[in-house]
């Protein structure tokens, strides 16, 4: 027993000492399991690299040239001739089954054949999205009071931060302002706007000023003023927040925070799906807003994101209502023409990141004539909602979106709309510019001016009051 009082000390020492060892070594362990379980970095390549990797993915050595609208000696120089926009005129026909059976029910529209389309529209032109995208939270920042047009207003800025757990190197944070009249007596529709970043808008303006452009005046009421005086609500989101606008981006933002900073393949989705998804989540806010009728919510773009805003009431059937605006080749338009821009400039390396990288094999080995679906089936997809579709003159500048091309792909959806017990655009006659044409469930108007919305704000609410009350 002395002995072992004597040595007390030693063994309590060496069981110390013991302890410490192996409670180094588990921490060195935990360690060293956590930096081998450290996620790379995201991948970083320039737009034409990314371009190119794509082409090597699908074994294409070369696209056709996009339309070129600067040099008329140039071979590929932008075509505006109607009688050579149409080397391609049969289009699919959006109400026959794969199996060649006729679509002659609502039912068989709902419970097959819109499910066909949407398939070909996945695999080959904006792609698919993945199914464990992660989810968004809404954080209130601010809510303001003020006067808008005259209209005493209520004004929410919320930031919908997008869970990255699976990937903390990439971080989406979306932004979006919803106003509303705060006189309001009850929930109010509302119109989402695609917008552009603040930011991006100065800059612009600021390069404009530079070269000497003189931008014309704004409106004397602005698109969202006349909302408000319609006791309507809308709201701004931006679309960049969600999916950078360039092909240097695709391994960041929310494509690149579900591939975990890593390149898309072919099939995967583009800008136009990862806007689209945003304005869902919007949405998703929107229904639990209590100034807001989450029943009549619509969406609205111009241009790139009139795209974007056709490709989101195609994919998402709550929202109510859409307003089109010069959305071009990938929006409305018809692949298979040849009017102002080509598939060979969206398949090119400035735009081929807003469709899937399936895309390009239309642009290269095959033709627009070997797709299986057209933009009159995007149209369809909307089918029995209501949808307007505005553009400019081609005088004006706004020729390259294909006025003729869109109208094309309007009439054309519409026996999708009349097997749902809706007419949608009724003759198949160009209508004279400046012509609104209202009472069908898809309304169209080419305006006087160029590349602008706004002097079809006032024909779209006139169209949506007829479905809005």
């Amino acid at each position: 027993m002395q002995v072992l009082r004597r040595h007390s000390g030693l063994v309590v020492f060496v069981c110390s000492f013991v302890a410490f060892i192996a409670l180094s070594f588990a921490a060195c362990k935990k360690t060293q399991t956590r930096e081998a379980a450290a996620p790379p970095p995201p991948v970083h390549m320039t737009a034409a690299e990314a371009h190119q990797r794509m082409m090597d993915l699908l074994h294409i050595k070369s696209l056709r040239p996009g339309a070129n609208p600067n040099d008329p000696k140039s071979s590929n120089y932008v075509n505006y001739n109607e009688a050579k926009a149409n080397p391609y005129p049969k289009l699919p026909n959006p109400l026959v089954l794969n199996d060649g059976q006729k679509v002659t029910t609502p039912a068989m529209w709902w419970n097959a054949r819109r499910a066909q389309i949407v398939q070909d529209f996945n695999e080959d032109v904006y792609g698919f999205a993945p199914k464990d995208i992660p989810s968004v939270k809404w954080e209130a920042k601010s809510v303001t009071k003020g006067v808008e047009g005259g209209v005493p207003v209520v004004t929410k800025h919320l930031v919908g931060h997008v869970d990255n757990t699976s990937y903390p190197l990439v971080n989406v944070n979306i932004r979006l302002a919803v106003t509303t009249p705060a006189e309001a007596v009850k929930p109010v529709p509302v119109i989402i706007e695609f917008g552009l970043d603040p930011e991006v808008m100065r800059k612009i303006f600021a390069l404009l000023a530079k070269r000497g452009v003189k931008l014309p005046p704004p409106p004397k009421v602005t698109w969202s003023e006349q909302l408000l005086h319609k006791g309507w609500g809308y709201a701004v989101y931006y679309p960049t927040d969600v999916q950078a606008d360039n092909g240097a981006g695709l391994t960041e933002g929310i494509i690149g925070l579900c591939n975990k900073g890593q390149p898309r393949k072919p099939d995967q989705w583009g800008a136009l799906r990862a806007w689209a998804w945003g304005a869902s989540r919007v949405l998703d806010y929107l229904e639990t807003d209590s100034a807001v009728n989450a029943k009549e919510v619509g969406v609205m773009g111009h241009s790139r994101y009139g795209k974007a805003a056709l490709v989101a009431m195609a994919y998402d059937q709550r929202f109510a209502i859409g307003y089109i605006s010069s959305s071009g080749k990938g929006g409305a338009a018809l692949y298979r023409r040849d009017f102002g821009e080509r598939n060979g400039n969206v398949a090119g390396v400035s735009e081929f990141h807003w469709m899937a990288g399936n895309f390009l094999k239309y642009a290269g080995p095959l033709t627009a004539n070997d797709l299986p679906v057209d933009s009159h089936e995007l149209i369809a997809l909307c089918a029995p909602r209501p949808v307007f579709i505005g553009c400019g003159t081609v005088k004006h500048g706004d020729g390259w979106v294909d006025p003729q091309g869109m109208f094309m792909a309007a009439v054309a959806a519409g026996p999708v709309y009349r097997l749902l017990g809706k007419k949608g655009l009724e003759g198949s006659n160009f209508p004279p510019t400046g012509t609104p044409l209202l009472n069908d469930y898809i309304g169209f108007r080419q305006q006087h001016d160029g590349h602008t919305p706004a002097p079809n704000w006032p024909y779209f609410i006139k169209f949506a009051s007829r479905f809005f009350k």
